[in-house]
C-alpha cells in the first residue's frame, strides 16, 4: 500500500477521532506529499513530501526512486505528438488558423501569494522543481505532454497544483507551456492568474470562439509583483480560461472538439497541463482524460476519504495514472535550514 493511502488512513482515523479540530486550511497552510506511480506496479515510481505554508517552511524530503522499465504501452491515449523530442527553440510557432506570434501579450495581476514555483529559492519552489524532475523523468521513459490534473471532490486542491506545475515547467529552459481550465463549471485558474475569464474552453467546444481568440499570453515585463518580500514576475505562460459551460459542461467536454484542440496546439507547446473538474460528481475529467497522456489525482490530508480517493482512481481505470498529490500534508518543522534557507538576512548565499 503507497504512503498516500495511509496517510489518507491515519487522517481520516485523526479526523473521526477528534471532530473538534476539524477546521478548514487557507491556501497558504497547504503541504504536499506526491506518490506518482506507475500504473500496474507493485512499487512506487516515487514518494516525496512536500510542505507548504506562510512562512515557506518545508523539510528537505528523503526520496524512495523505484525502476520505471517496461511501462505498459499507451493505445488507450491519444497523444499523437507527445513522442517528439523538441527543444523549446525548435517549436514552432504556428499551425493551422493559429500563429502564436500575433497573439497579444497581455498584463495579467496575478495572486502572487498563492504561486510559491515563482520564487528562486526557498524549500517550497526546491520541491516543485523536484516535482518537476520526476515528471521530466517519467518523460523519458514514455511519452508524455499533456497532463490532466484532477481530484475527486471540489475544494482539495487541484487548481493550486496545476498553476504552480505550469509556471515550474514554464520557468525551466522557458519551455513553452499551456496552462489550460478544464473546469467548465467553476473555473478558477483565472483568479489565481489574474488573467480573462472569457471567451475560454467552453467558448471553443461550442463552437463561440476560435482558438485565436481564447488563448492569452502573458507578459512578464509587466506581470510583477511581491510574495514573501521578494519581487516576482510570471513567466511567459499561455492559459486559456474556462469560459462558462454550465450545464452543458459534460456534453462540450465530451464532443470531438477537445480532441481537436490538443492536436492542434501539441506541436506549439513542451507541455500541456489541464486543470479539470473534479471526478466524482460530474463526469467532465474522464471525459478530457482520454485525450490526455497522464492524470495526477490530488486528495486532501484530513478531508478526502480513503473510500473516495479508491472511487476517483476506479473512475479513472482507463486513463494514464501517474499518481496522488496528498495536499494540507502537516509541515515538519525540522531539517528547514537544509542549504542556508532559513540563513539570516544579509547573509549570501555559494552556489
Amino acid at each position: 500500500m503507497s504512503r498516500i493511502y495511509e496517510a489518507l488512513q491515519k487522517a481520516e482515523a485523526e479526523r473521526n477521532g477528534d471532530r473538534s479540530e476539524d477546521t478548514p486550511r487557507t491556501r497558504e497552510d497547504h503541504g504536499l506529499d506526491l506518490d506518482l506511480e506507475r500504473r500496474g506496479s507493485e512499487s512506487s515510481a516515487f514518494t516525496e513530501t512536500l510542505g507548504y505554508n506562510s512562512a515557506v517552511a518545508v523539510e528537505d524530503p528523503e526520496l524512495q526512486v523505484d525502476a520505471l522499465d517496461q511501462a505498459p504501452p499507451l493505445e488507450h491515449v491519444y497523444s499523437p505528438l507527445s513522442s517528439l523530442s523538441q527543444t523549446p527553440g525548435e517549436l514552432p510557432t504556428r499551425v493551422v488558423g493559429l500563429d502564436l506570434e500575433t497573439l497579444s501579450q497581455r498584463a495579467w495581476s496575478p495572486a502572487f501569494d498563492r504561486m510559491p514555483a515563482l520564487l528562486d529559492r526557498g524549500p517550497a519552489v526546491e520541491q516543485f522543481r523536484s516535482l518537476r524532475s520526476r515528471i521530466y523523468e517519467l518523460r523519458d521513459k514514455r511519452p508524455l505532454k499533456t497532463i490532466l490534473i484532477t481530484s475527486g471532490l471540489p475544494q482539495e486542491g487541484k487548481s493550486f497544483v496545476s498553476t504552480n506545475l505550469a509556471v515550474s515547467l514554464a520557468r525551466n529552459k522557458n519551455a513553452r507551456v499551456l496552462l489550460i481550465d478544464g473546469d467548465m463549471r467553476r473555473y478558477t485558474v483565472h483568479q489565481v492568474l489574474g488573467c480573462d475569464p472569457d471567451p475560454g474552453l467552453a467558448d471553443y467546444l461550442a463552437s463561440r470562439s476560435p482558438l485565436s481568440q481564447v488563448i492569452q499570453r502573458c507578459d512578464p515585463a509587466l506581470s510583477r509583483g511581491v510574495t514573501n518580500g521578494t519581487g516576482v514576475s510570471l513567466p511567459p505562460l499561455a492559459v486559456i480560461s474556462g469560459g462558462n459551460g454550465g450545464d452543458k459542461a459534460a456534453d462540450l467536454s465530451n464532443n470531438n472538439r477537445f480532441e481537436e484542440l490538443i492536436h492542434t496546439l501539441s506541436p506549439l507547446f513542451d507541455w500541456i497541463i489541464v486543470d479539470s473538474s473534479p471526478v466524482l460528481p460530474v463526469s467532465d475529467a474522464v471525459n478530457l482524460s482520454r485525450f490526455c497522456d497522464g492524470v495526477l489525482l490530488v486528495a486532501r490530508s484530513g478531508v478526502t476519504e480513503y473510500e473516495n480517493a479508491q472511487r476517483t482512481q476506479a473512475e479513472l481505470k482507463n486513463a494514464h495514472l501517474l499518481g496522488f498529490v496528498l495536499n494540507g500534508a502537516p509541515a515538519p518543522t525540522h531539517r528547514t535550514e537544509y542549504y542556508g534557507y532559513s540563513a539570516p538576512s544579509g547573509t549570501k548565499e555559494i552556489e
